[in-house]
């Protein structure tokens, strides 16, 4: 199945968590819905505090459905008191590409 949405985030943890916040990632449902067709989590070599998530999901109308679900919600909730700050989200629908895992 092909992305036709999609986003690059770039998310800062509060300091010492980014561990916490990559495996918080690394859980997320998105994972399991059929819907999201790519979901990479990544962090900078440099600062292991800044965490990178690639998401590519098979139309927006599928993204916005289930970030309006209370599972989603419940998620966001949890995750906000990990980030220090605004996440930066950059608009990149995945086309390709060879598997890291």
């Amino acid at each position: 199945m092909n992305a036709r949405h999609g986003f690059h985030a770039t998310m800062t943890a509060q300091p010492g968590k980014g561990d916490e916040l990559v495996e918080f990632l690394l859980n997320a449902p998105s994972l399991h819905n059929d819907d999201c067709v790519v979901f990479l989590v990544g962090r900078s070599a440099g600062d292991p505090d800044t965490v990178f998530v690639t998401e590519g999901w098979t139309s927006q109308e599928a993204h916005s459905r289930f970030f309006a679900t209370e599972e989603a919600q419940a998620l966001v909730a949890k995750l906000q008191p990990l980030l220090a700050g605004e996440s930066a989200y950059l608009d990149e629908v995945p086309v390709g590409g060879k598997p890291a895992f």
